[in-house]
């Protein structure tokens, strides 16, 4: 591996970028480089020269390949990532792309999207995952935004955290590829930016945007630290 690990980062859209992790992962020596619509820039054919794949979230189902024909391009990769070993994590959408493009299916959610600050509780078992290890057996605070969830996973994952409304909220598939179905990268300005987005549709759910909003604004000083420390454990991974 290069003395700078290189670290290519896949977006769907710009409101929905990699947000505080870049700060975090940079600060251990490690360079992102964004690709996608938005960034202005395609997916490479493959992962040569590269140490590690972050997967964003986005709008579009994982699936959705006519409104976004870059997906297939993702799905390879991610299959890439996970056959090569290369440390791998998909957020959100990134997460029904890592289970859908490694034999698992992702469905809408029976009981409704999950929108805004939640709790998930990590495995006692995650005690022995490189990545969440230190989470095990804790509840903590998620920013959620999701509308489907992934129903199924591949053979060869583990399930790390769960709640009640989402079974897989954080997964691993084979030693070095994790799924987050939460948002640990997402802090109050993605959430005002997502509430904009939406419009009336969390009217809809009964919900109020500045009330999201604010509950993640309280929530964003444990969020930064919580979260912030997994972004660099995973940038640890990377180099190591």
């Amino acid at each position: 591996m290069s003395e700078q690990a290189r670290v290519l980062v896949i977006e769907h859209q710009g409101n929905a970028g990699i947000g505080h992790f870049a700060d975090r992962i940079a600060a251990h020596g490690v360079t992102l480089e964004t690709v996608g619509p938005d960034a202005g820039a395609p997916l490479p054919a493959s992962l040569d020269g590269y140490d590690g794949l972050i997967v964003l979230g986005g709008s579009m189902g994982p699936t959705d390949d006519n409104a976004a024909p870059w997906l297939p391009a993702t799905r390879a990769l991610l299959r890439e990532g996970v056959a090569r070993e290369l440390p791998t994590l998909g957020i959100c959408l990134g997460a029904q792309l890592l289970a859908t493009a490694t034999g698992g299916a992702v469905r809408n959610m029976p009981a409704g999207p999950e929108v805004g600050l939640t709790s998930v509780g990590f495995a006692a078992h995650a005690a022995d995952d490189p990545l969440f290890g230190d989470l095990a057996g804790d509840a903590v605070p998620t920013v959620q935004w999701h509308w489907l969830e992934a129903a199924e996973l591949p053979a060869q994952a583990e399930v790390l955290a769960s709640n009640a409304a989402c079974r897989n909220q954080a997964f691993r598939v084979g030693p070095a590829a994790w799924g987050v179905q939460f948002h640990p990268e997402a802090l109050t300005g993605t959430a005002e930016d997502w509430v904009i987005e939406e419009g009336d549709g969390l009217d809809e759910l009964g919900l109020s945007g500045p009330a999201v909003v604010a509950e993640v604004r309280e929530a964003e000083p444990r969020l930064r630290e919580l979260w912030g420390g997994i972004a660099e454990r995973f940038a640890s991974i990377v180099r190591d």
